[in-house]
């Protein structure tokens, strides 16, 4: 075998020469999981706005109890799973999920704003357990200097789960009889419930398993007993400044996915009647996919034609599509180049792409929102890796507090919806902008905050 292959197969086996690859597939579907729960979050959002006619401002509490769920039980997680171990915090964190899949069947019954609520908190509790448990286990399935790579190729899945999420909810949550009367308010239960049913499966599947419970390598001599040695995760700046890039970073990523529809509605330039008679005359043709394809274009209020809010929602599938392309080729690169390099290089682009959309450029800056898209791709897996990095056993403890950062999602977009609200939503743009710039300062700092060259993923001593 050649030095390359060897390589090649380094990315699953550990040191001692276990080939993990079934354990690390294994844990990728959690990442699927809870990126379909997230994606179900803005569908149930907008529907609660019609059926309950509540406001912006009310709707709202759904984003909170989720972010909610993730800001309380990040620290519990943290405890529980150094105490159980790999294995045990994933399925504590399963039936948590399927808890809160199951309450939705009483609070359809309810039909009280609060029970579906609580539902909400109560599954982002569990997944807060199972990210906090999945993220850094992600980083030990194998050689070390794959670690970004690694959570790379499973955050995909993370992306997968979010393109399919909200068009599972829209089938339930927007549901019609045949007379048309809308029925997403006796059919929301049935995602959730089919949730419930495969984490118990899956917990069932973990219990059985082969899931080691290896630690991150103990660079730090955090698990020494010489006194004279520093045990806390806080002494060390690689960990403490990856805990505020992470915040910053979901306070972007939140802000830019939460205003995408409403910015495709009023910045994009006014479409050419060509495009509209183009798009009628195809929808005409095209069989069962016509009313997808129909509607996609509207006269807006200024009187021109203009994307709709249901071609806003499609291409904001187009902007997840972005995404997960930048997570499988991200990990690529991740494979041969510094974990920092390549995060700073994103974060850097991102904030050239959020000053072009600042500015107002027509075309360019719509394109430069599919690009933002892309950038984001590997920021939040590789904080991750890089904060954890040789923290040992205290990796589970560690990656708590950096899941807790979550919370930045919750807070810095009302900013950036303040911005829009006094100027317009291009200008909003000015927050993930230098939301950017702080990843990107942390990036490029990482080397001397860590003390160590670089996650990389190919070894320096490793055939190109």
């Amino acid at each position: 075998m050649d030095n390359h292959t060897a390589s090649k197969k380094s990315i699953f086996v550990t040191p001692d020469g276990r080939n993990l690859v079934f354990t690390f597939t294994l844990v990728s579907s959690l990442f699927l999981l809870w990126g379909f729960c997230n994606g179900m979050i803005d569908v149930m959002d907008k529907h609660f706005q019609e059926v309950l006619h509540l406001n912006l401002s009310q709707s709202a509490w759904v984003q909170f109890a989720h972010y909610l769920g993730y800001f309380l039980m990040s620290l519990p997680a943290g405890v529980l799973a150094s105490r159980l171990g790999y294995k045990g915090g994933i399925i504590v964190g399963l039936a948590i999920v399927a808890v809160g899949g199951l309450w939705f069947i009483p609070a359809t019954h309810i039909a009280a704003f609060w029970a579906f609520l609580l539902g909400v908190c109560i599954i982002a509790s569990g997944l807060t357990f199972l990210e906090t448990v999945a993220n850094p286990y992600t980083t030990v399935l194998g050689d070390q200097q794959y670690a970004a790579t690694r959570i790379n190729l499973a955050q995909s899945c993370n992306g997968i789960g979010w393109i399919f999420g909200p068009i599972a909810g829209g089938m339930f949550f927007y549901s019609k009889d045949a007379a048309g009367v809308s029925t997403g308010s006796q059919t929301l239960y049935i995602p959730y419930a089919a949730v419930a049913v495969v984490v118990i499966i899956l917990a069932f599947v973990f219990y059985f398993a082969d899931v080691p419970d290896i630690k991150t390598e103990d660079d730090y001599h955090l698990d020494d007993s010489d006194p004279n040695v520093s045990h806390s995760i806080w002494s060390h700046p690689h960990f403490v400044m990856a805990v505020a890039a992470q915040f910053f970073y979901v306070a972007a990523q939140a802000g830019i996915f939460s205003f995408f529809i409403n910015y495709m509605t009023t910045q994009v330039p006014a479409i050419p009647d060509s495009w509209n008679a183009a798009m009628t005359n195809f929808a005409a043709h095209a069989g069962f996919m016509r009313g997808w394809l129909s509607g996609w274009f509207e006269i807006n209020k200024a009187g021109v034609l203009a994307v709709s809010d249901k071609c806003a929602s499609n291409l904001a599938s187009l902007g997840f599509v972005c995404f997960l392309i930048g997570r499988f080729t991200g990990a690529g690169l991740l494979k041969k180049c510094a974990a920092h390099s390549i995060l700073g290089l994103y974060a850097l682009l991102n904030v050239v792409v959020c000053f072009l959309i600042f500015c107002k450029l027509g075309w360019l800056s719509v394109a430069c929102v599919f690009l933002s898209y892309f950038f984001m791709s590997i920021m939040f897996p590789t904080i991750f890796a890089l904060g954890i990095h040789g923290l040992g056993a205290r990796a589970k403890k560690a990656s708590a507090f950096i899941v807790m950062a979550i919370m930045g999602g919750a807070i810095l977009p009302k900013l950036m919806g303040y911005v829009a609200d006094k100027t317009d939503i291009s200008r909003g743009f000015i927050v993930p902008m230098f939301c950017f710039a702080f990843v990107a300062f942390y990036s490029f700092r990482w080397p001397r905050l860590a003390q160590a060259d670089g996650l990389r993923g190919v070894s320096p001593a490793g055939e190109h």
